[in-house]
């Protein structure tokens, strides 16, 4: 069972408050602490729905932009990403299941099995800025140091992929808002620690959880910036959260592909 918000958040407080030994490096319990309130603050108890308008820049091309619908039951780590604008988008969509992600393409009426980097409807996002984090499940920390971004103090975190972990890119920085415990700015890197691209998470928003009895926060904007190609860069508003019950039927390949019919 997940701990509640509010012990997890005060462990947290405590693990990087100023004291006797100010400065002083924390610990690995403490950051791996870190990290699972990152996680805890974003994850629900019961089901979570939204939509999220995606832009794409690409240097020499003309921006492209879509409209999706994403639903998640993070107790059982399930997502699907329904496309419901442009109307040539309409009805493709991407389901995980046992984690495994699937892409559905109503045109040609198959399923296909993609990898964890897969671009989302060919922008730089993939599945992980839409599903739940787990960064504490998935990564190990170490720390940078205290660094200023912007006028704001973070905690700057080096992670590493466990052994065995599926995710997209194997080792990540993170910075972390020391006032709020909101990630603010996240690189993604090749195993070689080549950089392959840069987020940011400008502002965050909460929606109290019925299911939870706590807020749930989730980033209303994320600005994510290519590395390899540069000029390339996407931008991702997630708008109407609602964390009202869903269908039991919904992650399901025939409920995604009912809604192409």
């Amino acid at each position: 069972m997940k701990a509640s918000t509010s012990f997890v958040v005060a462990a947290f407080v405590a693990a990087v408050a100023p004291s006797a030994h100010a400065l002083a490096v924390p610990s690995e319990a403490e950051l791996v602490q870190m990290l699972t309130v990152v996680d805890d603050r974003q994850q629900n108890t019961g089901d979570y729905r939204s939509t999220a308008y995606l832009e794409q820049k690409e240097r020499g091309k003309e921006d492209t932009a879509f409209e999706v619908a994403f639903y998640r039951r993070d107790a059982d780590d399930k997502l699907m990403i329904l496309f419901t604008k442009p109307k040539t988008e309409a009805g493709k969509g991407y389901l995980r299941l046992d984690k495994n992600l699937f892409f559905y393409d109503p045109t040609v009426g198959k399923w296909e099995r993609r990898t964890e980097r897969e671009r989302i409807g060919g922008t730089n996002s993939n599945r992980q800025d839409f599903d739940e984090s787990r960064l504490a499940v998935e990564y190990t920390p170490k720390y940078v140091g205290e660094e200023k971004l912007g006028k704001l103090d973070t905690h700057h975190l080096s992670l590493t992929a466990k052994e065995g972990a599926d995710v997209a890119y194997p080792l990540v920085d993170l910075w972390i808002d020391k006032a709020s415990g909101n990630i603010l700015k996240r690189e993604d890197k090749a195993l070689s620690a080549k950089l392959l691209r840069t987020t940011y998470y400008p502002k965050w928003n909460k929606v109290y959880s019925e299911s939870k009895k706590a807020d749930v926060f989730f980033p209303a904007e994320i600005r994510i910036f290519d590395e390899v190609e540069k000029g390339n860069s996407s931008l991702i508003v997630i708008r109407d959260v609602d964390l009202k019950p869903l269908d039991a039927n919904l992650f399901t390949k025939a409920w995604l592909e009912s809604k192409s019919r």
